[in-house]
């Protein structure tokens, strides 16, 4: 944990490809100083098939699960700081945006704690 989770349409993959994205996002997270390194997992998932206002354009909509417990500045930051990062990979591109939800640290449960 974090997780973060690029949906995408498959046509921004022809600007920047998934490995440059992961280590791009990667870098911004652990720059935010509320993770450990090791910690951090980043994922693109890129659709061919989409509709966006109706429409087939481009998009990138990261979604991040993090552990409770960081302020909302902190959470407002990072999302800035996330698609400020993806405007400056992708400067043509309208639709980029971000949303951070917290897992409940009462209910989180891995592999590890067994």
């Amino acid at each position: 944990m974090p997780h973060f989770v690029v949906d995408c349409s498959q046509g921004i993959l022809q600007i920047h490809d998934e490995e440059s994205i992961i280590a791009r996002l990667h870098r911004v997270a652990s720059s935010s100083g509320l993770f450990e390194e090791a910690d951090i997992k980043v994922r693109v998932r890129p659709f061919g098939i989409h509709a966006v206002g109706g429409g087939r354009e481009d998009f990138i909509h990261t979604f991040a699960w993090i552990m409770q417990g960081r302020s909302v500045e902190q959470r407002a930051a990072l999302s800035k700081a996330i698609v400020s990062e993806l405007a400056e990979m992708f400067p043509q591109l309208p639709r980029i945006a971000t949303n951070i939800a917290e897992f409940e640290q009462a209910t989180y449960f891995n592999r590890a704690m067994m």
